[in-house]
């Protein structure tokens, strides 16, 4: 009765035993499968994540191309950038400077107008102070040789391209030999020339003593200034300006006649009055003899 009944529970037991391990076999199984979809879902996994990260390495890899050409067109919109403002600035001074060059280039017209203008009137001046310098060069020609008449009427008297030469010498106007004095009628003929003179203008005198060459030259140098200066001092007296003569004496340096007679040497014993013109300006002596 009892084998009986322990092997009725035995049984049971191993039915349930048998239904437990079928149950957990399955179990297994099923785990096992559930591992299997898991590893290939993660072997999946992980091959997105090397292509994801192989991605993401070559994303990154042309994200810093692209900063790189990113710097590089920021580099070189600030190049050009710069050139702009460059060429923005050289074309503000070639305006300026264009502008600059249309002013000066009107300035310079102006100028050149206002020249022209000056030039003209510069010209039609020059014609008639010309004009007018001709007019009184006539004009005072006109009255050196009334002059000149008047003085030739008393004295030997020529032109010259500076004024003119009055001689007193000859037979009008002598010294003694050896003297300085002035002989009455040299008073007179002294007198006539400077009534003549102080009618006139516009002149200064060079009263110029000659000797003859009797004597030492030493002695005739100081006897033809001291005749220089009788002449001049009378002069003076009749009313001349000093300032208006200027004197000097050539000794016996510069004869009229070469020959030694007493003809040549009466000759050489002489006063010249040079009569520079001052209002037509000629420069240097008048009184030069040959």
């Amino acid at each position: 009765m009892r084998s009986a009944v322990q092997f009725r529970f035995n049984k049971r037991n191993s039915g349930k035993l048998n239904t437990t391990v079928a149950v957990a076999g399955a179990s297994l199984f099923i785990c096992l499968c559930a591992l299997l979809l898991l590893w290939r879902q993660a072997a999946r996994l992980e091959d997105r994540l090397q292509e994801t990260e192989a991605r993401a390495a070559t994303l990154e890899g042309r994200l810093d191309e692209s900063r790189e050409q990113a710097e590089q067109f920021r580099l070189q919109g600030e190049r050009a950038q710069s050139e702009v403002e460059a060429a923005a600035a050289e074309t503000r001074e070639l305006t300026n400077a264009r502008r600059q060059a249309e002013l000066d280039r009107e300035l310079a017209r102006e100028d050149a107008d206002l020249s022209r203008e000056e030039s003209e009137h510069a010209k039609q001046e020059t014609t008639r102070l010309l004009a007018e310098a001709e007019r009184m060069r006539q004009q005072r020609e006109n009255e050196l040789d009334r002059m000149k008449d008047a003085l030739g009427r008393i004295a030997d008297t020529r032109r010259t391209p500076m004024g003119m030469v009055v001689n007193l010498g000859e037979d009008s106007f002598l010294f003694d030999f050896n003297e300085d004095t002035l002989r009455p009628e040299n008073r007179e003929l002294l007198s006539r020339i400077a009534g003549v003179l102080l009618a006139s203008h516009g002149y200064r005198l060079q009263i110029y003593g000659h000797t003859d060459d009797q004597g030492p030259a030493a002695y005739n140098q100081d006897l033809s200034e001291r005749r220089a200066q009788s002449v001049t001092h009378y002069l003076i007296e009749a009313g001349i300006p000093r300032e208006l003569v200027d004197v000097r004496g050539f000794g016996e340096s510069s004869p009229r006649a070469k020959t030694a007679n007493r003809q040549s040497h009466q000759k050489n014993r002489r006063v010249e009055i040079g009569v520079i013109d001052t209002i037509i300006n000629y420069g240097g002596e008048v009184a030069e003899t040959p």
